[in-house]
């Protein structure tokens, strides 16, 4: 595995949450949400994340039903990763979703982040859930 800046991704239609890590340290920490549906925007969005960061590789969230079954979400996060892949010429790697909303959700209301409070942050955090579970796992290649 490459050492250096790791940037993750929550992906929805409306909204990807970012986050991003060391790889030596295997700390996640959220970034931002793009809000935005507008392919080239959220492109242009991630370029300049990407040369503002330097990553050396980059993580999507795989969504799954609880049965291991894929579903519509899912054929759309591995498109959103071999676009990512495509684009910017670096690894990037599929991991499991499952349960990391309600794991987002649990970390805000233990900061606090209650209701309405927490809709602008949940994505970002959601993205850090699922950087800290491939920090513990490694993830699957696109």
């Amino acid at each position: 595995m490459p050492e250096g800046t790791v940037l993750a991704f929550d992906f929805g239609e409306r909204r990807i949450g970012v986050a991003m890590g060391e790889t030596m340290l295997g700390i996640a920490h959220p970034l931002l949400t793009i809000d935005t549906e507008v392919t080239d925007a959220r492109f242009a969005a991630i370029g300049k994340l990407i040369d503002e960061w330097r990553p050396s590789q980059l993580v999507v969230g795989l969504p799954m039903h609880q049965d291991d079954t894929e579903h519509q979400m899912t054929q759309l996060a591995r498109r959103f990763a071999n676009r990512l892949k495509g684009r910017f010429g670096l690894p990037v790697w599929l991991v499991d979703e499952r349960l990391t909303s309600v794991i987002a959700e649990s970390m805000l209301q233990e900061a606090g982040v209650r209701g309405r409070k927490q809709k602008p942050a949940l994505d970002q955090v959601a993205a850090q859930a699922i950087l800290a579970t491939w920090f513990d796992s490694h993830g699957s290649a696109v």
